[in-house]
């Protein structure tokens, strides 16, 4: 498969450049910096180099001072080094470092603070439907849009391996969890939980270990940033919310590996959640890439009304709910109107998976793939209406 160019732009100055493993961070930096002083961690020699003597860096960085880009490669991987690069970056003339990682919880203990305010921070999604020259909803619901799954002759075989990796590389390795056989069984409870309002108590009884573990579980989840969760949105609420967030894999192919199947299971809700978790991962990527001051969130009463994201801001507020199904009936509008009745302001939109571009009571209704199609960095994600 040819190279794929991303949304995502360098910034003028250092910065870290953080993502899940396999969602083309080393590639690319080698695409814009390709004359750059590269250090992998994950070579074993180089690896070994640094982890013992720190300072390495600092005679590699000196000993080439006609490169202005140094890339470190899984820079949490050796957390000390941030301490040199610290250095560096105080000297006159220093280069720009760009310094990718996979895991935040290493950073944050290894100091990362230190490069508060001369490193921004950029995230690596996984692609985006705009980004990726033939579209397909279908394969993409499947097995999502992690790059190296994409690449892929295999993506179902290439998405296992990389589940699995990622269960025994990262987790095992890193001894993040004492019982990984716990955590195993914790990763298939956890994903029946994908796009819904989770409850921790729940997971544990279904886990068979206690709530403590449960939300170490979720931090690790987290920290390998192949998770996240959703807040409620409360601003000026009127109406009483529930108060547990929802619950989404970074990738919804990476739910539908670890999602158990079998013949009890109807497929039109298995669906259902990853076509949400689709919709999430665009969003939080659009976010990233278009204006970091948005929040991500979704809303839902005490009595059941909801919406499933709400994106709120500075420069933007807008809601979207997303139905698997091929109609707009309406009731799939219901949680749309209540909102707008508590958020006049707020701009709505229903995602569905017809293939007609609808407007019902002034709500876009459009089809999911065409709006996923659509969506780039820069562009309003939901299209401002004038009233006729």
């Amino acid at each position: 498969m040819d190279s794929i160019g991303r949304f995502l732009q360098p910034p003028a100055g250092s910065f870290f450049l953080l993502g899940p493993r396999g969602t083309g961070k080393t590639t690319w930096a080698r695409q814009h910096f390709p004359d750059a002083l590269s250090i992998n961690l994950l070579q074993p020699e180089t690896f070994r180099e640094v982890v013992s003597r720190p300072e390495r860096l600092r005679e590699l960085v000196l000993g080439n001072r006609d490169r202005r880009d140094i890339v470190i490669d899984e820079i949490q991987r050796v957390p000390e080094l941030l301490h040199v690069v610290h250095d560096l970056l105080e000297q006159a003339h220093a280069p720009r470092f760009v310094l990718t990682g996979s895991s935040a919880r290493k950073l944050r203990r290894g100091g990362v603070n230190l490069l508060a305010g001369r490193a921004t921070m950029r995230r690596m999604h996984p692609f985006m439907a705009a980004e990726i020259p033939s579209f397909d909803l279908a394969e993409r619901l499947r097995t999502g849009l992690v790059p190296l799954v994409v690449a892929a002759a295999d993506p179902a075989d290439t998405l296992r391996a990389y589940v699995a990796a990622y269960v025994e590389q990262e987790v095992r390795a890193e001894g993040l969890v004492r019982q990984i056989g716990d955590f195993a069984r914790f990763l298939e409870v956890v994903s029946f939980s994908h796009g819904s309002v989770l409850t921790i108590s729940n997971v544990a009884r279904e886990t068979a270990v206690s709530r403590k573990a449960v939300e170490g579980y979720l931090d690790v989840l987290e920290d390998l940033l192949v998770a996240f969760r959703l807040p409620v949105f409360t601003k000026r609420a009127s109406r009483a919310t529930v108060a547990h967030p929802k619950f989404y894999f970074f990738d919804t192919g990476v739910f539908r590996a670890l999602r158990p199947t079998g013949p009890l299971d109807r497929p039109a809700e298995v669906d259902a959640a990853a076509l949400e978790g689709l919709v999430a991962q665009h969003l939080r990527a659009w976010i990233d890439l278009t204006d970091t001051s948005l929040d991500l969130s979704y809303w839902r009463t005490r009595t059941g009304t909801e919406v499933d994201f709400v994106v709120y801001g500075n420069t933007d507020f807008f809601a979207v709910e997303v139905k698997n199904s091929d109609r707009v009936r309406a009731d799939d509008l219901r949680g749309l109107r209540a909102f707008l009745g508590e958020y006049p302001e707020c701009r709505p939109m229903l995602l569905y998976r017809g293939t007609a571009k609808l407007e019902i009571d002034g709500i876009p209704c459009w089809p999911v793939d065409d709006f996923l199609a659509r969506l780039r960095p820069g562009m309003d994600a939901v299209p401002r209406i004038t009233p006729q």
